[in-house]
């Protein structure tokens, strides 16, 4: 492989921009943590926070280490093969510990800032600044945002530059890009599922006590389970989006590349280096756009604020697709296939928000159904959430339609290859889509702060109306990850057909409907777990903050101390147990596939997967976050207000929505896209071991009790 003197000067100047976005990283948090925290108090409940936090993330690693490990051998003895001297085994392991160690990385930092901003975004409030809240919530936010840019960019094109360019050995790259993906990917998995899981137990145990039974605020100090719900926001919302929006970030790249590679032969190294060149340039506009964020006014919307800077940074994207389309590759169907992907995203703001702002018909006509009850609460939020599944899907199918007719139907590759440009241009503004998703958890804190320590009324008002838009936020983040999930699991999808030399599935051979058929049942399956585990933990919460209400003298009156420790306790163990068995499924179900219905049913079983898991996300993400401002709204005077029964019924309503907006919905984006990298890994496996022998029938006997073993260990004690 021959790189031009303009394809090395450019891969390095790629790599000095994922360093730049690392640096403004940096520049962001002394800024931040320059401000001032307030009283004595707020930072107390701030420490509080961040102890709570901090412990849980070291305890959550010390679980993942029992997977990752033992991972990266097997991807290590996996195929083990030399290329010219080179273990490609061992590349693809080390690139499974860097994404994996990243994705951590990107975790832990963005959760650590965040609980640091929230104190500081109070303190700014009770200033009367509104501009100064909005600046420091939304820059707190940015810091997770461009560490996910730097280090997504950095991982990816320095596997290319070693291997592709200075040693010498282009057809390594797929391989290591591959464990490159897994890494960041399972990672992912991990952090959304024990996150949502915590924060979710600890929301709805908090507000069913808090809210309906005892008609307190929601960040009533004197409810043992604050502190919990406050660390949720960020175990959940920060380091649990963070690591789920930097995997959708590689895996969307590692597929580019990879189909970049395929098409060597018609464009030579321009198919791989335009993705990393693509990412570069939305890096640079997503430090100019991040950093122009301001409120020009004390009465202006936050959002409005936010989506001018969305917008800043999305003209600087395309401008650059555009010139190195034009003057590098030569070929403006590169710049149409990206720019349809950020027509993708900022359309997925747009419908997002429709469904799940107060100021929205579709939250209004929720609200409206509080006056009658959960029921009917229950019902509306329902019929929204179904509704905008099917916008989403449409949405995502005109993209593909959009990509395949530019670049043709002529060549499948070159299709296909259009869909991972789309994704490509779909996250080119990840930067600013976490610093909007972080931006969400922050004001939650700042807000449950700013309760907990009595702030003044102005200063409440403007904790409130961040921490309204950044429901909004939050859901239109949750929008674009789930939609970014289905455009890269499509063009994993065809690296899946590359790998296995298969050029069509016939849908009609029973073996593939069969695997359809599983594969379209495994995110229902997956939703049903993660569910019943934050009932289950939810219900332990309960019992706890009903116990310390009846026990601690004094504590209803505000002379006692709860003890939130307990509650923290109860969340961190229930989400910990979620881990693995959850883990075993994603990983062990499609080889059993594979193994027993061979390659093309396992391609039934993946598309099954994408369509449900797609499905599925869109609705419970939508639902979820409509409930939560339908609340919002009757929180503010609607109804009747707080303590009315309009307010009662929109809690439950909400509580509802809970476990599918934070911990179901988002975790089904990272179990489609490990599901799919494990299809790719085993795929030559499976090609192998077509006859079935008896010791491959025991190992897959031996596989499907494990697979038992992890559902009976996750059902059990569904309610004690």
């Amino acid at each position: 492989m021959i790189a031009t003197r303009f394809e090395i000067i450019a891969l390095f100047s790629v790599l000095a921009v994922a360093v730049a976005g690392l640096v403004y990283a940096v520049l962001l948090t002394f800024q931040i943590l320059k401000e001032p925290e307030g009283t004595k108090k707020m930072k107390k409940v701030s420490s509080a926070i961040r102890t709570g936090a901090n412990a849980y993330l070291r305890k959550q690693f010390k679980t993942i280490a029992l997977f990752i490990i033992p991972l990266a051998i097997f991807l290590y003895f996996l195929e083990p093969r030399m290329h010219e001297g080179i273990a490609v085994s061992l590349g693809r392991a080390l690139a499974f510990l860097m994404g994996a160690s990243f994705s951590a990385l990107v975790g832990y930092i963005g959760m650590n800032m965040a609980v640091r901003g929230n104190v500081r975004v109070a303190a700014a409030a009770e200033r009367g600044s509104f501009k100064d809240a909005l600046r420091i919530a939304y820059r707190t936010g940015t810091i997770t945002g461009m560490l996910t840019d730097g280090l997504g960019l950095l991982g990816g094109t320095t596997i290319f530059l070693i291997f592709g360019i200075l040693v010498g050995h282009p057809a390594l790259v797929p391989d290591v890009l591959i464990g490159f993906g897994f890494g960041g990917t399972l990672l992912a998995l991990f952090m959304r599922v024990g996150g949502g899981i915590y924060t979710k137990a600890a929301d709805v145990g908090a507000d069913l006590v808090g809210k309906v039974e005892k008609g307190i605020p929601e960040d009533d100090p004197r409810n043992p389970a604050v502190i919990a719900d406050q660390v949720g926001d960020n175990v959940g919302d920060c380091a649990g989006m963070a690591a789920d929006i930097f995997e959708s970030y590689e895996v969307t790249m590692v597929s580019a590349m990879i189909l970049g590679w395929a098409l060597y032969p018609v464009f030579g190294l321009k198919s791989i280096v335009f993705p990393l060149l693509a990412r570069a340039t939305g890096v640079l506009g997503s430090i100019v756009g991040t950093y122009a964020i301001r409120a020009r006014s004390v009465k202006e919307d936050a959002m409005r604020a936010i989506s001018r800077g969305f917008t800043l940074s999305a003209l600087i994207s395309i401008t650059g697709f555009f010139l190195f389309a034009y003057f590098y590759v030569g070929d403006l169907r590169f710049f149409g296939a990206t720019f349809v992907g950020i027509v993708l995203a900022v359309t997925i703001n747009i419908l997002t928000e429709h469904f799940t702002s107060k100021r929205r018909g579709p939250v209004k006509e929720i609200t409206r159904s509080t006056k009658t009850g959960p029921a009917t609460v229950i019902l509306s939020g329902l019929s929204v959430g179904l509704e905008s599944t099917v916008w989403a899907i449409l949405l995502i199918a005109g993209t593909i339609f959009g990509s395949v007719l530019i670049f043709g139907l002529s060549n499948p590759l070159l299709a296909f290859y259009g869909i991972a440009l789309a994704g490509i241009g779909m996250l080119t503004l990840t930067g600013n889509n976490i610093a909007m998703d972080t931006f969400g958890p922050v004001s939650d804190n700042a807000s449950g702060i700013g309760e907990m320590a009595n702030l003044k009324p102005k200063a409440r008002r403007i904790l409130d109306d961040l921490d309204s838009v950044g429901n909004t936020t939050k859901a239109i983040t949750k929008g674009i990850a789930i939609g970014s999930a289905v455009v890269a699991a499509l063009a994993l999808f065809w690296s899946f057909f590359e790998i296995t030399g298969l050029s069509t599935i016939n849908i009609t051979a029973p073996k593939v409907f069969i695997g359809l058929l599983v594969g379209g049942s495994i995110p229902f399956l997956f939703s049903s777990l993660t569910i019943r585990a934050v009932g289950r933990a939810a219900s332990k919460v309960i019992v706890e903050v009903r116990r310390q209400f009846a026990e601690i003298k004094g504590l209803w009156q505000g002379k006692a101390e709860p003890d939130y420790e307990a509650c923290v306790n109860i969340c961190t163990g229930a989400a910990q147990k979620e881990l693995l068995p959850l883990g075993i499924i994603a990983i062990l179900v499609p080889i059993i596939v594979g193994l027993v219905l061979h390659e093309e049913a396992l391609g039934g079983f993946l598309a099954g997967i994408i369509l449900t898991g797609q499905l599925l996300a869109v609705f419970m993400a939508t639902s979820g976050a409509a409930w939560d401002n339908a609340k919002k709204s009757v929180e503010e005077g609607q109804f009747g207000g707080k303590g009315s029964e309009a307010h009662k019924a929109s809690v439950i309503g909400d509580t509802v929505g809970d476990p599918l907006k934070d911990t179901s919905g988002p975790a089904l984006n990272p179990m489609i896209k490990v599901i799919n990298l494990i299809a790719l890994l085993v795929a030559p496996s499976i090609i192998m071991y077509h006859t079935m022998t008896w010791t491959l029938a025991l190992v897959v006997i031996v596989m499907i009790a494990i697979v038992g073993i992890a559902l009976w260990y996750s059902k059990k004690e569904a309610y004690s």
